[in-house]
């Protein structure tokens, strides 16, 4: 389906930028799902090669409805080559942005060996992508204070196969949000759950378009709590700060064996070259759902964080009726809290995050809980730009 002119303006009015990686030249369409306007990447890139993905994939009635992973460009050339994006980032007062890169191997060279590269923002490292098999997608997000015109998505051959991209997105943001993010530091992203959602929430239902996944419950050992009245966001100085959906925190999970309080659930920050031990940084999003006898019981619990060489934790509770609260920490580092009752162990992995009631003598403690979450690691972004060296295939 080929977008009308209409759309395409909307596109360019909200500051998207939607980019279709090996579509080819002046051709564009509108997302069925998202109703945003895909175009080709012709415009913003040089050299490469254009490929579609093999026949057995695009046949896939799956893929059919992702189109944007069906067609991808490639840039063959020897270990250090660069091939780079040059996107506009020309939104009046905004600075912060969401890009996310995306990739689908797709078998599309016919030799079956999915590559490893490196992606950079600018000058600075964002992240290894290694794909694991022909048919995963695997996408890459990172929030950057973007102080340019224009901000530059590089792909890194590194002696492992030709790097390739299926997809670019560039979404603007509020200033406000994301303070974590600033001139120096960007956050990539580890994972975005929605819990006890059924359906994954992007734009129109994020006006950013972050992608919410629904977290898996982990062998029905969480409850889903439900509710179809609106949830108000928390604001600091009449700003949010993160802005989460009210329809992402309308749902939310707690545990189904109320004898043993305990939530426990993996993330996985992926160690690279550059970040052997990645910081982590969560943002975690809660809103009280429930209410018994028509009154709101309280709440009071520990979230932990743990991980091999040190954690963090908040105490939190009191949480008002359908009003989200956000615990994370602006600074970029997570506020230590010690109990000297509370040894809390977390089963399974060993990086995870726990969920665990702290109970009180004469008080009616209902169990924990958790709606939303997002985990990011720290990188420099001390220069957002492109080395003048980049090479042939840079715009």
């Amino acid at each position: 389906m080929q977008a009308g002119k209409g759309s395409s303006i909307m596109s360019m009015l909200s500051g998207f930028i939607s980019i279709d990686c090996g579509l080819s030249e002046q051709s564009s369409y509108v997302d069925d799902a998202t109703e945003l306007a895909y175009t080709s990447d012709a415009g913003f890139i040089g050299p490469g090669s254009n490929y579609n993905v093999s026949a057995e994939y695009i046949d896939q009635s799956h893929w059919r409805s992702h189109r944007q992973v069906l067609s991808l460009r490639s840039f063959p050339g020897p270990p250090g080559r660069r091939g780079c994006y040059a996107l506009p980032s020309f939104v009046a007062g905004t600075s912060k942005y969401l890009v996310r890169a995306t990739f689908m191997y797709g078998d599309y060279d016919g030799l079956n060996k999915p590559p490893i590269f490196d992606l950079y923002l600018g000058v600075n490292f964002w992240k290894t992508v290694n794909i694991s098999k022909p048919d995963a997608v695997h996408v890459a997000e990172v929030i950057a204070v973007v102080p340019d015109d224009s901000v530059q998505v590089c792909l890194v051959n590194t002696r492992s196969g030709t790097p390739f991209i299926s997809s670019l997105e560039l979404r603007p943001l509020k200033d406000t949000l994301y303070p974590q993010a600033n001139a120096t530091q960007g956050l990539v992203l580890v994972g975005r759950h929605n819990f006890g959602a059924a359906d994954l929430i992007r734009y129109p239902n994020d006006t950013y378009d972050r992608v919410w996944v629904p977290y898996t419950n982990p062998e029905d050992q969480w409850t889903t709590i439900l509710t179809s009245s609106k949830v108000a966001m928390e604001v600091e100085d009449r700003k949010p700060l993160y802005d989460v959906p009210s329809v992402v925190m309308q749902t939310a999970v707690r545990p189904s064996n109320t004898t043993r309080n305990v939530m426990w659930f993996p993330w996985d920050a992926e160690p690279n070259h550059v970040y052997p031990m990645p910081g982590l940084l969560p943002v975690f999003y809660l809103a009280e759902l429930e209410t018994v006898d028509g009154k709101q019981e309280r709440r009071l619990f520990l979230i932990s964080l743990k991980r091999p060489n040190s954690s963090a934790s908040w105490l939190i509770g009191d949480f008002d009726y359908l009003v989200t609260t956000v615990v994370s920490r602006t600074t970029g580092r997570p506020v230590p809290f010690v109990s000297p009752k509370e040894n809390l162990v977390i089963l399974g992995a060993a990086n995870a995050t726990t969920l665990r009631p702290i109970m009180e003598i004469n008080s009616t403690i209902l169990p924990p809980f958790i709606n939303a979450a997002e985990l990011f690691t720290p990188i420099s972004t001390a220069g957002v730009g492109t080395d003048p060296q980049d090479g042939e295939y840079r715009r």
